[in-house]
């Protein structure tokens, strides 16, 4: 029986670390299904979903355990398919504003409440070419639960400072 593992790993960055991991699933037939990786302040940071025959489960563990070092940390767990909530629409957002402190805060607590589920957030601060300040962009896609649409994110995100622009995007 195949189970589904979520990967997380943080690393100082270094050129043939992906390769490494890869080696390791490949020794024990693990299937790299998904990921998303980055760069970030001098860190690589990676999450990745695998697939592994149960029977391999243990010993890809402990090969990833000893791959660790103080400069690579890896965290295993299993994948709960079953429990994802139940999404009827996805919707894509952009968002555009001078950058302050609790941005983030301000937009998660209103989707909060509306119960939407983030389905991925991307976020970074620039500097804005005109003005000479910073600017703070963002993209989230959210998974709407039933009787949540687009018209109600965008009501309960226009309750945020004039100075948010929010460009909705149904997908």
């Amino acid at each position: 029986m195949q189970v589904s593992l979520i990967i997380t790993l943080l690393a100082a960055d270094r050129s043939g670390l992906i390769s490494s991991i890869s080696e390791i699933l490949e020794d024990h037939n693990g299937n790299w299904t998904e990921s998303r990786m980055a760069h970030l302040g001098g860190k690589f940071a990676g999450l990745l979903q695998v697939s592994v025959d149960e029977s391999n489960l243990e010993s890809l563990k402990e090969k990833l355990n000893i791959a660790q070092s103080d400069d690579l940390k890896i965290i295993v767990e299993k994948a709960e398919i079953n429990d994802k909530p139940k999404i009827t629409e996805t919707l894509n957002i952009d968002i555009l504003c001078q950058d302050r402190i609790g941005i983030i805060n301000d937009v998660t607590e209103e989707l909060a409440k509306l119960n939407v589920n983030i389905e991925e957030l991307d976020s970074n601060v620039k500097e804005a070419s005109m003005s000479g300040g910073m600017l703070f962009t963002a993209a989230l896609t959210l998974g709407l639960p039933e009787g949540v649409d687009a018209d109600a994110v965008e009501d309960c995100l226009e309750k945020l400072s004039d100075q948010l622009m929010i460009d909705i995007n149904l997908s």
